[in-house]
């Protein structure tokens, strides 16, 4: 029986490693057909012709044309790249001051806490998808309004995990001994407190692309997001879905792209989590 209980951690934390390795593999074709894909493939995404609608795979289009005859690998490539980035700028833009904020909660306690705290509810109040929805209505259609109402949404999550990380690590008797040896706040937080909650930010990092990366999908889909012609890949599948019955397939590239998008990062963050 102890034979079986010593193996069997090890083995999973074995399959949770080969998935974070997978994941990542799989992040980082898709993250390279997005960034060479749009340089790499001629065809102008935005170019129409009508002669070659719904053109089938292979022959002059790699993986067909959708209804306006436009290259599909090529606003492929442009859709990965557009959902990617902003994930990216997204994450970093609701990382950094979210991970920043849940220091200062932890190590000041008091009454910047109690702010912050107060600040963190009032923007769990209102719920993310409304918030970004309403930045919108301002200018629809546009990359600024989306971007900052994700990252106006999700710059809590990264508050709240860092500060109840932050204040177990400064519980420990190896912080309150650097303390009385002199060594200032910068050097504790950075030296002794970062690396121990690096890894659970970076869990938090991948969650928040892959959210970002759906939302910006649906909020495309239902008309709400980045408009037509953008490359956009939920858009892309409304406007396919139309000709489901000619070109399943075509409707389906887009959905995949996406799927396999969230897919890698989840992966990530589950092995980063272990």
């Amino acid at each position: 029986m102890s034979t079986i209980d010593n193996v069997s951690p090890a083995r999973g934390r074995a399959r949770l490693s080969g998935s974070c390795a997978s994941g990542a593999a799989l992040v980082f074709l898709l993250a390279a057909f997005a960034l060479l894909g749009p340089v790499l493939i001629p065809a102008d995404p935005a170019a129409q012709d009508f002669s070659a609608s719904l053109a089938p795979i292979g022959g002059d289009y790699a993986l067909g044309a959708d209804h306006y005859g436009r290259s599909l690998l090529a606003r492929l490539a442009h859709g990965a790249r557009l959902s990617f980035g902003l994930a990216f700028l997204t994450m970093l833009a609701a990382a950094v001051p979210g991970v920043l904020l849940g220091l200062a909660a932890a190590w000041r306690g008091g009454w910047t806490e109690r702010l912050l705290e107060l600040l963190a509810t009032v923007v769990l109040a209102l719920p993310g998808l409304m918030l970004v929805l309403l930045l919108l209505a301002f200018s629809p259609g546009n990359y600024g309004p989306l971007f900052l109402g994700l990252s106006l949404t999700l710059w809590v999550e990264f508050y709240r995990v860092t500060r109840a990380a932050t204040k177990t690590v400064l519980a420990q008797p190896h912080i309150e001994a650097a303390r009385m040896l002199g060594f200032g706040s910068g050097y504790i937080l950075r030296n002794c407190v970062l690396p121990v909650i690096a890894p659970t930010i970076a869990t938090l990092a991948a969650f928040a692309m892959a959210t970002a990366i759906i939302a910006v999908s649906t909020l495309s889909a239902i008309s709400v997001g980045l408009q037509p012609p953008t490359p956009e890949l939920g858009s892309m599948i409304v406007e396919l879905l139309p000709y489901y019955a000619e070109a399943p397939v075509h409707v389906l590239l887009p959905a995949m792209l996406i799927f396999l998008l969230v897919l890698g990062l989840q992966l990530v963050a589950e092995g980063d989590r272990a």
